[in-house]
């Protein structure tokens, strides 16, 4: 384990935001990062998975530990159920694919969502009708001030929709270092219902959908709406759909008839952030080498050299204008650091 100093970010977060760090180390094993944790205790620290998740707006004046943890095995199973451990450091999409090959079932819907496996739990991740929370069983986390390792059930994760008690009550407090799901061996849950998947199933001929029939799907709607971080700087969705009161979407819907919308209770409603932003003529702007997708208008891109700033300005201007159009308040869903 080396420490560098004054170490770029660039390629350590999907904006491709330059942005440097104080010091750096990357840990390959729980024991190195319990060493570094003790060794660098009354430093401020900085836990760094796949940074698919942040807008890096400053230089980070603090030690950057970037959890690098690799390895996934089956824990145990029975005739129709699989328990897979994953460590944090491995890619989330290369582990859905690990699961589809062997038949395992459950996170095919959350093909291609960019990041780390560490990371998934902190947000509940979710795509297309699934989210972690579907098939999380349980992660371990190592205590930054004690070095203890601690298992969260999924009951004490506290799950919510882009939330987690990783995002509150355990902010900054935990380093979670594996995750255990359990996943289907047979008799497979397959999720086809939402609106895109079903076109297209539909426009490839496909009935009886599998695993992968679901995963390729899904993996060609996001490949068309959503750009690769690899070629222009994005970090997916940067705001969460609004949930609001049914009383205050039937106001809203009276002047926005066109607006769409899922009825979650009878007393929310969650309202689609793309399109919110999309009428409020933001789709496809560009401010400088900050912008929004010409696809897809929840997702704010780095053109080349546009700094965190610039596109957190974009943004707050997203939110300023369809909070004046529509009354809807919408938050971001990436961290800004």
């Amino acid at each position: 384990m080396q420490i560098q100093t004054n170490f770029s970010l660039k390629k350590y977060n999907t904006f491709n935001i330059e942005a440097k760090a104080k010091q750096f180390v990357a840990v390959h094993s729980e024991e190195e990062l319990k060493i570094v944790l003790k060794n660098h205790s009354s430093d401020k620290k900085f836990i760094l998975g796949g940074g698919s998740n942040m807008l890096l707006t400053q230089d980070i004046d603090a030690l950057v530990i970037h959890v690098d943890l690799k390895g996934k095995k089956v824990i145990q199973q029975d005739d129709n159920f699989v328990w897979i451990e994953s460590m944090a450091g491995e890619n989330w999409h290369e582990l859905v694919l690990f699961t589809i090959n062997q038949d395992f079932g459950g996170l095919e819907n959350m093909s291609l969502i960019p990041g780390n496996v560490g990371t998934t739990p902190v947000q509940n991740i979710g795509a297309y009708g699934t989210e972690i929370k579907d098939t999380f069983v349980s992660c371990n986390a190592i205590n930054i001030a004690t070095q203890e390792v601690k298992t969260f059930t999924k009951a004490e994760c506290n799950f919510g929709y882009r939330e987690s008690i990783f995002k509150h009550e355990a902010k900054d407090q935990y380093v979670i270092t594996s995750v255990l799901f359990k996943l289907t061996k047979r008799n497979h849950k397959i999720n086809s219902s939402y609106g895109d998947i079903t076109k297209e199933l539909e426009n490839k001929n496909v009935k009886t959908p599998t695993l992968k029939d679901i995963s390729n799907a899904v993996i060609a709607i996001r490949q068309s709406k959503l750009p690769d971080p690899k070629e222009l700087g994005n970090s997916g969705s940067f705001f969460k759909n609004p949930i609001i009161s049914k009383s205050d979407f039937d106001k809203i819907h009276v002047l926005h008839p066109a607006m769409p919308h899922y009825v979650l209770s009878e007393t929310t409603v969650k309202v689609p952030a793309g399109w919110l932003i999309e009428q409020a003529g933001f789709k496809g702007k560009r401010f400088g080498d900050a912008g929004i997708h010409k696809n897809q208008a929840l997702v704010l891109v780095n053109y080349g050299n546009a700094t965190g700033q610039e596109i957190l300005n974009v943004s707050k201007d997203i939110q300023a204008t369809v909070l004046r159009e529509f009354g809807i308040a919408i938050e971001a869903e990436v961290n800004v650091i």
